[in-house]
């Protein structure tokens, strides 16, 4: 029986079957994530973005149309991930737009919804390139709204309409981005939308039967020979892929973009109100999320190092250009970290992915389980950097596919000895051992604030004194962090080590620190320095000592 209307409760469950199809042919679409190369994995960033739909859903079970598309909107704002993943947001917010006040919804309506999906799309990418996923949205809204002005439709019939048109503008993709066609594949972004629509259009005809019995293709390229049209360059394979959800009072969507536009490429800003959701590449993330604080608070950042992420793909293609289920590549890292240095410093180093978390923040097993998904290789080394933090990592195995191995690093300093230790052609065994060791090899001091008064380790503490730590343990107090730092160094037996390295702080200015960089080595001659800005909030230093 054809499908007229869709109320709140199935719409639920096409999302999920869209999900699920998606889920099924992951791989296959990540192995077409050419443009641009380095951008994570377009269908495992697609695929997440989708669960939290999925999952923001399961809320409004019982409601409207309205209220469910709304709820779906909610979770892929921030859910999303990657350049693909944060425009798919922007698909659900044009339908929760078009859905407004609506208990169902027939073919004219989802019509409708798909024209401010298709404006919203757009609207979010400062520079938009025909052949992605966008293209694809625009040609389905309007081959859409011309069914609709043809007559009555229902919407099971529209939307196998749109299925087939969105075949047909994947296909053709490589005539309109250049870079597609000299790699001879299709847009990963836009298959990975087809594949959604595809797998809620099979829900509709005939539920989860025929989806398992058929499966749509990854499409072949349908090229034209020739220049491609309105083919831009692609973008070159540097820096870091940085995302962040931003969230205030009242914020602007084109103040932020606007703020941003200069800090890199492939900017996509999208959300309004209470929330955006940032996606750009950029040479200095930390920068970035720093001008981007001017407008709201930053939650939710991942920072990923592009130049690793191509090389990844690089593997990855010469393995499974025919063969979709040859590993991606052999093993990722995951780090989690605060503060936009020490974000850097990671990502420089080779992590894949950096989550936020550390002192006061500790992420959650779920937010751990999402940074692991969303990272090419099906072998994810996680780098915890504090002790509460490694309580959850040792979780996130029971929650996710991949084969996790935990290095037990609980301070930054372990961890960036680490991920020096690391190399990605090793297998994950020999680079756990290597990895590992590293860690013994450092020693950590790091200078807090205290933020009460206080009797602890024989020590009378004021509000505001900087109270040093060597490898965790109360060791002197003073009121200036830079002192301190000299007093701790003098306790140590430091002829046994060779390289001291000072992270400092937010609340240290960098005069204050060289200052105190001249002092040390001027003390200790023989000895190697480095300054480097962490911009972690709850610790004036951080100092590696190996």
């Amino acid at each position: 029986m054809t499908r007229l209307y869709v109320d709140g409760p199935t719409l639920i469950r096409a999302v999920a079957s869209a999900t699920r199809n998606l889920e099924r042919h992951v791989e296959e679409v990540d192995a077409l994530n050419v443009f641009p190369v380095p951008d994570g994995d377009t269908g495992t960033n697609m695929l997440l973005t989708m669960r939290a739909c999925v999952n923001a859903a399961s809320d409004a079970r019982d409601g409207s149309a309205s209220e469910v598309a709304g709820a779906i909107a909610r979770g892929a704002l921030i859910g999303a991930r990657g350049n693909s993943g944060v425009i798919l947001s922007q698909f659900w917010q044009g339908l929760a737009v078009g859905l407004r006040d609506k208990e169902s919804f027939g073919g004219k309506d989802f019509a409708r919804a798909l024209k401010h999906s298709s404006e919203l799309a757009y609207k979010g990418v400062s520079h938009p390139v025909e052949g992605t996923i966008l293209t694809v949205i625009k040609d389905i809204a309007a081959t859409a709204e011309r069914t609709a002005a043809n007559g009555d439709c229902d919407l099971e019939s529209l939307l196998e309409t749109c299925v087939r048109t969105a075949r047909e503008s994947v296909s053709d993709s490589p005539n309109l981005l250049a870079v597609l066609k000299e790699a001879g594949v299709v847009d990963a972004g836009g298959q990975g939308l087809y594949t959604i629509l595809d797998g809620a259009l099979r829900f509709l005809q005939g539920g989860q039967e025929q989806m398992r019995e058929e499966s749509p293709e990854i499409l072949s390229t349908n090229i034209v020979q020739g220049a491609a049209a309105g083919s831009e360059p692609a973008e070159e394979l540097f820096g870091y892929c940085t995302e962040f959800l931003l969230s205030g009072d009242g914020l602007d969507v084109d103040a932020v973009r606007s703020g941003l536009e200069e800090m890199g490429t492939s900017l996509v800003v999208v959300g309004g109100g209470g929330q955006i959701r940032v996606h750009i590449h950029t040479e200095h993330p930390g920068a970035a999320i720093q001008r981007a604080s001017a407008y709201g608070d930053t939650h939710h950042v991942s920072i990923r190092n592009m130049e690793e992420q191509h090389r990844a793909y690089e593997a990855m293609r010469n393995h499974t250009i025919h063969n979709h289920h040859a590993p991606a590549s052999n093993v990722s890292v995951v780090a989690v970290t605060l503060g936009d240095g020490l974000a850097e410093v990671f990502a420089s180093l080779g992590a894949t992915a950096v989550i936020a978390g550390g002192q006061t923040m500790n992420p959650s097993t779920g937010e751990l389980a999402e940074a692991v998904d969303s990272v090419p290789s099906k072998n994810v080394i996680l780098l915890p950097n504090n002790k509460n933090v490694l309580i959850t990592a040792n979780q996130v195995q029971a929650v996710t596919d991949k084969n996790v191995a935990i290095v037990p690093s609980v301070n930054i300093p372990q961890g960036v000895a680490a991920l020096i230790a690391y190399h990605q052609d090793e297998d994950i065994d020999a680079n756990v051992a290597s990895m590992q060791e590293a860690t013994g090899g450092v020693e950590t001091v790091e200078v807090i604030p205290a933020v009460r008064n206080a009797t602890f380790g024989g020590f009378q503490i004021r509000r505001g004194q900087a109270m040093g730590f060597l490898e965790g343990e109360l060791v002197a107090v003073d009121d200036r962090p830079g002192r301190l730092v000299e007093t701790v160094l003098a306790g140590m037996q430091l002829g046994r080590f060779e390289l001291v390295t000072l992270y400092r702080g937010a609340d240290v200015g960098e005069a204050e620190a060289r200052e105190l960089l001249a002092e040390l080595e001027r003390r200790y001659p023989k000895l190697q320095f480095e300054l480097i800005y962490g911009g972690q909030p709850f610790s004036s230093y951080i100092v590696s000592v190996e």
